[in-house]
């Protein structure tokens, strides 16, 4: 079996995302893969899959190579809770199950990536908090975490990761750039696949800003 770079998508669908946004963040997706299709060694080794958040936590789609993927139904409820830390629990669970570690005899996947969008802030703080270490263990390349919209807050997702970002719209232009940023982040996962262990990350893009 070919080795593949898991690439896991955590994106918000809290009651806030709802109408524009989501549909911006749909749109970027959509883009972000059309990039990736176009890229014969992404299209050998990158598979995705994208969990959403709200108060429920759901995996849409699970580890899936970008050709054989098909866009599912992203929807959000009309208010409630925002449970990162229980997509970031799924997440670990489903990384445990899907990433091949590999054995003596076989090499196993690459390290996976992850990318995590909000508009603002976990709900469940103390799950949160509890599985950070976690998601720290589960040796991914890169975690990229983006704050999107005015009321998005960064304090959290900097316990997170060190590569926090910001975008100050929710609208598709600029999600269209934050994503097309992030297939050329999964771009260069590929080429350097095992000549590094942390992942560098191509400049960002003017309307996607860093959290120092």
């Amino acid at each position: 079996m070919a080795r593949r770079l898991p690439v896991y998508l955590l994106i918000d669908t809290s009651g806030s995302m709802k109408g524009e946004p989501i549909e911006s963040v749909k749109v970027g997706i959509e883009a972000m893969l059309s990039t990736l299709r176009n890229d014969p060694y992404a299209l050998e080794t990158v598979s995705i899959s994208i969990i959403t958040y709200d108060k429920d936590v759901n995996q849409l789609i699970p580890l899936t190579p970008i050709d054989d993927l098909q866009m599912p139904e992203i929807s959000t409820p009309d208010s409630g809770p925002t449970h990162m830390g229980a997509a970031l629990e799924m997440l670990c669970e489903k990384v445990d199950k899907e990433v091949n570690k590999g054995s003596k005899e076989q090499k196993g996947d690459w390290m996976p990536l992850l990318f995590l969008m909000t508009d603002g802030k976990p709900s469940d703080i103390q799950a949160f908090n509890n599985v950070i270490p976690k998601v720290k263990n589960s040796n991914f390349a890169t975690i990229v975490c983006c704050a999107a919209g005015p009321k998005a807050k960064t304090e959290e997702l900097r316990l997170l990761s060190d590569k926090v970002y910001q975008i100050d719209t929710l609208d598709s232009a600029s999600l269209m750039k934050f994503f097309k940023w992030v297939s050329g982040i999964i771009g260069e996962g590929n080429k350097s696949m095992g000549a590094t262990e942390e992942l560098v990350l191509p400049p960002p893009p003017e309307e996607v800003n860093v959290v120092i």
